[in-house]
């Protein structure tokens, strides 16, 4: 299951991410890698996902929040 199936309001933990080199090290820096505790604000119709990390609120395109996989 990835981000954009996760449920608004709904907590999760990230397994792991299917990026591309960059844009993971990106998530990673801002504190997402794998165990990272995450929940799911809201979900926009443009594709957009914004999720709350470790208290700080992010908004993330879909092909983003598509390769972020994770579990209950």
């Amino acid at each position: 299951m990835t981000l954009l199936d996760g449920k608004i309001g709904e907590n999760y933990k990230v397994k792991s991410l299917d990026l591309e080199e960059k844009v993971m090290r990106r998530l990673e820096s801002m504190g997402i890698n794998e165990k990272t505790p995450v929940k799911v604000l809201n979900k926009k119709s443009s594709g957009v996902t914004i999720i709350m990390v470790r208290g700080t609120r992010l908004a993330m395109g879909k092909e983003i929040a598509g390769g972020i996989i994770i579990h209950e």
